[in-house]
């Protein structure tokens, strides 16, 4: 969860052709499935693909975002460069600890939106409440139930030395060693 200040403004709206005057206010946000399906139940497009969004699109993802009622449709645009930054920061960060090793990636590129989240949910029997966590944590703890519930994996002879002679450089690089 996130919590933004929006400093009061006043500034001309050109399409409108008047003048917005916002008073301040402190924003909730969170980066969840809810806001995601908010989104993309609107839009009827991907949120998370690599096509690029327009600016209306990202704000009003922000504006999805939002936990409770906003408070006025124009504070959106009163959103200063620090707070977009701030709101991206938030977004891009992994809300957890876990991480996973390089032969655990996989490359596959599909597309992901809500309602596949929702099904991988239920395939691993996540409880409906975990639609509120951050996406990065829920991603995390998805990707933690595929490899606990998948088949393990045996290394090639190619991939085991490949392996060995990784671990091997970074102890001698660890313990300034030849050999």
């Amino acid at each position: 969860m996130l919590e933004i200040t929006i400093e009061a403004k006043e500034f001309y709206n050109q399409e409108e052709n008047r003048f917005i005057t916002t008073s301040p206010c402190t924003l909730t946000l969170e980066h969840s499935l809810i806001s995601l399906a908010k989104w993309e139940s609107k839009w009827h497009i991907p949120y998370l693909s690599d096509t690029e969004k327009t600016a209306e699109q990202e704000l009003d993802y922000i504006r999805c975002m939002i936990i409770g009622n906003v408070p006025n449709e124009d504070i959106l645009k009163a959103l200063s460069v620090e707070n977009i930054l701030e709101i991206k920061s938030y977004i891009d960060n992994p809300m957890t600890a876990t991480t996973f090793s390089k032969k655990n990636l996989k490359t596959e590129k599909k597309v992901i939106t809500a309602e596949v989240i929702y099904s991988r949910m239920f395939a691993n029997n996540i409880p409906i409440e975990c639609q509120k966590w951050h996406l990065s944590r829920l991603f995390t703890l998805l990707r933690v139930c595929d490899l606990e519930r998948g088949p393990k994996q045996k290394m090639t002879k190619r991939e085991t030395a490949a392996y060995y002679a990784e671990q091997n450089a970074a102890r001698r690089a660890k313990y300034n060693s030849r050999g």
